[in-house]
């Protein structure tokens, strides 16, 4: 990283956008609802589904992704 710090800009911009997005949406004060493990493993599950399935609205549209869900 020391060599191509441009990486780090690109990295920032792609990967850590959405783990943002859902610990200021979902979680808000960064803490899990839901206790344990297992508790925590299905609540960021159901975050992540509901975050992608937002965005794909976003990009495709509900008549288009109505479409090919059948």
């Amino acid at each position: 990283m020391q060599a191509r710090p441009e990486m780090m800009v690109s990295r920032r911009s792609i990967v850590e956008h959405p783990f943002g997005n859902l610990k200021q949406w979902l979680f808000g004060n960064g803490r899990f609802l839901l206790r344990q493990l297992k508790g925590a493993r299905a609540e960021m599950a159901l975050a992540v589904q509901a975050y992608n399935l937002k965005r794909a609205i976003k990009v495709m549209g509900t008549h288009q992704l109505m479409a090919l869900m059948g």
